[in-house]
Order: C-alpha cells, then sequence, then structure tokens
C-alpha cells in the first residue's frame, strides 16, 4: 500500500472499459466504455468540446476520481489499489493558472513535493534552482516573488516547474495554457514541445485546441459525449473520416473577416 510510483517502472496508463457517473438516481454517464492504453514516453493529447469529459478522464488517473465500472492501471496497478496520498505524489499535475498558493513564494510553491517527500534542504534548494531554470526563470530574480507578483505566463511556467519538481515519472495537464493570451500561449507551447523531449516522461495533455493537439502530441485522442470517438497520430488524425474530426479539423480553414 505505501509503494511509490517509480521511474523505472513501465510508468504506462491504461483504462479497462472504464465509466463514471454522477447522481447514484439518474445515473449520468460523464464517460462511457473508455479502453485506452497510455504507453511511457507517450504525449497524448485528450482533445474535445467542453463537457466531453477530458478533465474528468485525468481526475480518474490520478485518483482523484474513481471510477464506476472498469479499471485503471497506473504502472500496471489499479487506481482503486494505491494509497492515493502516494498516488498523487508521483504524478505531477498542471492547470490553468496554475493554481499556485498565493501566500506562498515561488521557491516555496516550486519546492512543495520535495518537502513533503522530507527532501533536505539543500537538496530542495538545489532542486527548485534547476526547475526555475528549466522552465526559463533565473532563480536570483524570481525564487523569492508571490504568485502576485508574476504575469499569467509566469505563473503557468512557475506551475510546470512545481509539478516537475519531485521528478515524476508521469505528467498531467489540464488546458494549462488556456487562460494566457494568444501570444504568451504560442511562446509557451513552443517552449514546451521542445521540453517534452528532454524530459522523457510519459504526459496527457487536455485541451480542446487543435492547433495545440497537432503541436504537442505524438497521438490524439478525440472525445465527444464521454466517448473516444476517435484517436490516431497527428498528421493522420487531420485526415480521419468522423463527423467531430471534420469539426475540428474545419476549425483550421477559418480564416481573418470570414463570415461565421
Amino acid at each position: 500500500m505505501n509503494a511509490k510510483i517509480s521511474p523505472a517502472a513501465t510508468n504506462r496508463i491504461e483504462f479497462r472499459d472504464v465509466s463514471f457517473h454522477i447522481n447514484d438516481i439518474l445515473k449520468r454517464l460523464i464517460v462511457s466504455q473508455v479502453s485506452l492504453e497510455i504507453p511511457h514516453g507517450e504525449t497524448l493529447v485528450l482533445l474535445g468540446r467542453s463537457g466531453s469529459g477530458k478533465t474528468t478522464l485525468l481526475k480518474l488517473m490520478n485518483g482523484m476520481l474513481l471510477p464506476t465500472k472498469g479499471e485503471i492501471l497506473v504502472q500496471d496497478r489499479s487506481t482503486t489499489s494505491w494509497d492515493p496520498i502516494r498516488l498523487r505524489r508521483g504524478i505531477g499535475y498542471v492547470i490553468q493558472d496554475a493554481g499556485l498558493f498565493p501566500h506562498f513564494t515561488v521557491a516555496e510553491n516550486v519546492g512543495l513535493v520535495p518537502s513533503l517527500e522530507s527532501w533536505d534542504a539543500a537538496r530542495i534548494a538545489a532542486r527548485v534552482d534547476e526547475m526555475l531554470h528549466l522552465v526559463g526563470l533565473d532563480p536570483r530574480e524570481f525564487a523569492h516573488r508571490h504568485p502576485r507578483e508574476l504575469s499569467g505566463g509566469q505563473r503557468q511556467r512557475v506551475g510546470v516547474a512545481r509539478a516537475l519538481a519531485a521528478d515524476p515519472p508521469i505528467l498531467l495537464m489540464d488546458e494549462p495554457f488556456g487562460a494566457l493570451d494568444p501570444v504568451t500561449r504560442a511562446e509557451l507551447q513552443r517552449e514546451f514541445s521542445a521540453l517534452v523531449h528532454r524530459l522523457g516522461k510519459t504526459i496527457v495533455f487536455v485541451t480542446h485546441d487543435l492547433r495545440e493537439a497537432l503541436l504537442l502530441a505524438s497521438r490524439i485522442v478525440l472525445l465527444e459525449a464521454g466517448h473516444v470517438v476517435a484517436r490516431a497520430a497527428p498528421q493522420e488524425f487531420l485526415h480521419l473520416d468522423h463527423p467531430e474530426v471534420r469539426a475540428f479539423t474545419s476549425s483550421l480553414s477559418v480564416t481573418p473577416g470570414s463570415s461565421a
């Protein structure tokens, strides 16, 4: 029960016929009969409209939600058999607007999980510096700031640094760049795309933006009303013959000044 996620393990995630509903009386399905394997080192993008079940799948992966039916395996072990704290500490999680603790400094935010894991102070400090450099922030300038003193893009960089600080083998990202202005968002997308190749981690990234999916994914999984309706590598995805795929690909052809 106290086993830790180990970087030496398979680091894969597998959904086996998973459904999740809310409201025990009406049993409204949020995700339905999802079977999906995410192998070690893949950057899988969950694409879909609002309410399609993308964030629910992320929460099922780290045990914040438990399946109504079926089973989710993380490193070949069911999420229901993991100690939930150990499971979540072994998975980095990045959300919109970073979710930083406002009363913590940048260094305290980034070093949070290592401190919970009882790392010594010198090791935490070195790791904080390393992670801030990794995301393009100078520790001498940013380590002692508070979140309110940062721009939106800087907060997101700190959020990524915090998620990576304890070196988790799995990283979950829930529309991390969605609240940013278009220019900052494009910059962070390019930076993260380059960073992915250096990380060697299993990454699941949620978005409703097809352009973002095409840039970041090694594979795209499209959700519609809680169902997986398409899955393919980015360039193959563009040519799939499915109405929901066509709805997303048509958004790529919108030109400035065109009528709706």
